[in-house]
């Protein structure tokens, strides 16, 4: 003859509602996860792509590098920044869109020369 244990027994009889109140935590743990690091993080990146497709000729912006500049041509996939003048001629760099960091107000680079 076999003794059940009462606590096994009463664990057997919960079921499977005891397995998933077990993974509450787990769930709980990935949502807050989500809305303080995931959430804001895609957000960041949805502004800066929208950022880099509203570049134009002029923009003065600092690249990934922190290398400020004005941008002299456009295209798809690249930019030329004027980041200096030397004589008569500017001096330039060629980076991708996705370089630029941030874009400044106009005739902040006036200031810095």
């Amino acid at each position: 003859m076999t003794v059940i244990s009462s606590a096994f027994a009463q664990s057997a009889a919960a079921g499977p509602e005891s397995g998933l109140l077990s993974f509450l935590p787990l769930i709980l743990m990935f949502g807050v996860l989500y809305f303080l690091a995931i959430r804001p993080q895609m957000k960041r990146q949805k502004e800066h792509k929208a950022m880099v497709e509203a570049l134009q000729k002029g923009d003065e912006v600092i690249a990934s590098g922190g290398l400020l500049g004005k941008i002299s041509k456009i295209n798809e996939s690249y930019i030329t920044l004027e980041v200096a003048e030397m004589g008569d001629k500017p001096v330039e760099v060629v980076l991708q869109r996705a370089a630029v960091q941030s874009l400044l107000p106009r005739g902040t680079l006036k200031e810095t020369r």
